[in-house]
């Protein structure tokens, strides 16, 4: 029973495996629980999502003013349709959260860098298209 980090309010939900694709919705506030949709993560919400969330967490390091970062944004939300709720989608925009980014090394953009258990499993730079976020994202959790 994964714990999962509810995307409208602070509260941690407890889940049985069998019960995540029902479209959950939070304890607290009774929100869906995946939007099917990447998240915007600060830094507070970041760390609780990193730190409390028991899914994998696929996060798309990007910036307003990179070309490429908005050419991906279209697929990387295509992807968090197609991986969640197995998987959580989320964005770190690096201008506004340059604290994140220079915690994890994050040199250029897109990057996306895929966490389990707190910790980070995988990276790849550059723009890809959904399905190769999504096959990128399945073979690193099987390695």
């Amino acid at each position: 029973m994964p714990l999962v980090v509810c995307p409208h309010c602070p509260a941690v939900n407890r889940i049985p495996d069998a019960r995540l694709a029902d479209k959950p919705r939070c304890g607290k506030c009774g929100k869906a629980l995946f939007t099917g949709h990447p998240l915007e993560l600060t830094g507070a919400s970041f760390d609780r999502h990193l730190q409390r969330g028991e899914l994998p967490l696929v996060v798309d390091f990007w910036a307003e003013w990179c070309g490429p970062c908005k050419m991906m944004a279209p697929a990387f939300a295509q992807a968090a349709g197609q991986l969640e709720p197995r998987v959580r989608l989320a964005k770190v925009d690096t201008e506004a959260q340059q604290a994140i980014a220079a915690r994890y090394n994050i040199r250029s953009i897109p990057t996306l860098v895929l966490f389990r258990g707190g910790r980070e499993i995988a990276r790849q730079a550059g723009a890809m298209s959904a399905n190769a976020i999504v096959q990128w994202v399945e073979r690193a959790l099987q390695a």
